[in-house]
């Protein structure tokens, strides 16, 4: 009987330093869960540093000729170098984890024993979190806005460190639109997602590659492509907003029928004015932001493009 087949998955981002013990991490620890084969699978989403170099290494080193290393062309950022990685693995188990070693490797049997008792995602989740109050801040705020938007049960945590079964990877990979965003794709395919507690580690090396530009455009791309709740929002806010129009210009019309004497007041009027248009270029906006991926998406804009592999290398 065939061994089942673990794929790692490891985006790759200013970790030259980190890498090499992550994989290392990995062997050690897959070398305990014998009843299986495994491969890795290293994107670097166009690391500043020699982070691809590394990767190259690595998988030369590999004694088992089982890490593969992707180059893609440009930071596409997080999600579309874990799609990369997701269409390249071949494991009945797919595992993704982070390249700074944070996420416990050695606890991975954790997760895969989820899977082999019944659920479809095994997430990881931490009973204390090492990272720095900006990234935990970032956290709070995705949490909030796929239990919003996107309809995450509030007692599931998701992580960046979780494992999945063959058939929810298939679903994940029919997606081709140009902005991925891995939580919501894992809610759409199944609601069958367990939590495991984990040991959530301090980072030694390096810094979080998140910024507040990366964390807003991920929680954008979070709602605009799975969730039409914020056209919804807008569309109830117009209704009230004329509600109170019509109510403030009827009270207008019977204050000045009761109390001619009295001036209608200009700041006031310019006050509803400038918030009324606000509001509406608010709401501009969000239609604008969905059409405007819609179109991108209408014109083929890859999630990400490879340069090279490592087995392009060894050809």
């Amino acid at each position: 009987m065939s061994k089942k087949l673990i794929s790692f998955c490891i985006p790759c981002y200013r970790s030259e330093n980190t890498l090499e013990d992550v994989v290392n991490e990995i062997n050690e620890t897959m070398l305990k869960m014998d009843v299986y084969d495994f491969e890795v699978i290293l994107v670097n989403d166009g690391s500043p540093d020699d982070t691809w170099g590394k990767i190259c290494e690595v998988a030369k080193k590999s004694a088992l000729k089982n890490v593969l290393g992707i180059n893609l062309a440009k930071n596409f950022g997080q999600h579309a170098a874990i799609m990369a990685a997701l269409n390249a693995a071949a494991g009945d188990y797919v595992v993704c984890l982070d390249d700074d070693g944070q996420t416990p490797a050695n606890e991975v049997d954790k997760l895969i024993a989820a899977l082999e008792n019944g659920a479809d995602v095994a997430y990881a989740r931490y009973s204390h979190k090492q990272h720095n109050l900006f990234r935990n801040f970032g956290t709070a705020m995705n949490e909030w806005m796929a239990s919003v938007m996107l309809g995450k049960p509030r007692d599931l945590y998701v992580s960046s460190y979780f494992a999945v079964k063959r058939f929810v990877v298939d679903e994940m990979v029919k997606y081709e639109s140009s902005y991925p965003y891995v939580i919501g794709l894992v809610l759409r395919t199944t609601r069958n997602i367990v939590n495991v507690d984990v040991t959530h580690r301090k980072r030694e090396v390096g810094q979080s590659g998140y910024t507040i530009g990366k964390l807003f455009a991920l929680w954008i791309n979070g709602f605009t492509a799975f969730s039409i709740k914020p056209l919804r929002v807008a569309t109830f806010s117009g209704a009230v907003f004329a509600i109170l129009g019509i109510i403030y210009g009827i009270y207008t019309v019977i204050k000045k029928f009761v109390l001619p004497d009295v001036q209608i007041g200009f700041s006031a009027l310019m006050s509803a004015v400038v918030f009324m248009g606000g509001a509406i270029m608010l709401m501009l906006g969000m239609i604008g932001e969905y059409l405007g991926r819609l179109y991108i998406s209408q014109n083929k804009n890859p999630q990400y493009v490879i340069r090279e592999t490592t087995r392009d290398e060894n050809d």
